[in-house]
């Protein structure tokens, strides 16, 4: 089935991102492009198809533009981002998967981060959080139902969002952050805990059979790869400092 990586490159303005659980640090702008490329490059050795969205200077987050939508197999949703300040976001993301997906749209008072919708199966799993509120789950189930998903709101803390706290990293399995969000809220799937010195570890992305994790985590890789995990590793050390890990920064679509 082929894949398609949407992504969109980093903005010079990237120091002036949203923050909401991290202090701001200066972040080497020449440096998270480099480690950009090199997360774009092992998308395309994992079979991936890497699309660039057209560039947006002026939009501090505009690299994570994994918020800007929910791709279901014959359905864009495109989002509504809590801050305000990234709503502008969505309007070039949707503009490149209206070539592939029709669209549809979270609008006021909903709102909505892709960061919090966690596709598990037949299964999406929404954070509420700081960015994400009950009027945009509500209109994402409502927009889920009829392509076969079910919405199961899940309460977040202390994590920026869902997927900060929690990822499948098989079929079958989840990856953990015990402290974020409650295992027992995922009936039916296996879980696996991040080790505890590593809290952000909880997200990966996976393609196919094989997982893109951040090097920071080094405990729980080796947790993943006990358990039979396929791990590719990419340093995202500069935007991690703009609250992104490896899933915020592409879309992913399966035609």
């Amino acid at each position: 089935m082929p894949i398609l990586a949407l992504t969109r490159d980093v903005s010079p303005s990237l120091a002036h991102c949203e923050l909401t659980h991290l202090a701001r640090l200066p972040i080497d702008v020449a440096r998270a492009r480099g480690q950009h490329a090199a997360y774009e490059r092992l998308l395309g050795e994992l079979g991936c198809r890497v699309v660039r969205v057209a560039s947006a200077p002026e939009q501090p987050d505009a690299v994570f533009l994994e918020d800007t939508a929910v791709v279901l197999p014959a359905l864009a949703v495109m989002t509504r981002p809590g801050a305000p300040s990234r709503r502008a976001e969505v309007e070039g993301v949707a503009a490149a998967l209206a070539a592939w997906l029709p669209l549809a749209h979270i609008t006021a008072p909903g709102t909505l981060d892709g960061g919090d919708v966690l596709r598990a199966g037949r299964s999406l799993f929404v954070g509420r959080s700081t960015r994400t509120n009950d009027a945009g789950i509500a209109q994402l189930a409502a927009l889920a139902g009829p392509q076969g998903f079910a919405v199961h709101p899940i309460d977040v803390t202390g994590a920026l969002h869902l997927k900060s706290a929690v990822t499948a990293v098989s079929a079958d399995t989840l990856l953990v952050n015990p402290d974020w969000v409650q295992r027992g809220m995922f009936p039916g799937w296996r879980t696996l805990e991040v080790d505890r010195s590593e809290p952000a570890g909880a997200n990966v992305l996976r393609i196919g059979d094989a997982i893109v994790y951040g090097a920071a985590f080094p405990a729980t890789r080796a947790r993943l790869e006990a358990a039979g995990c396929r791990v590719h590793v990419v340093d995202v050390s500069e935007l991690a400092k703009a609250e992104g890990a490896v899933t915020c920064c592409s879309v992913i679509v399966e035609l």
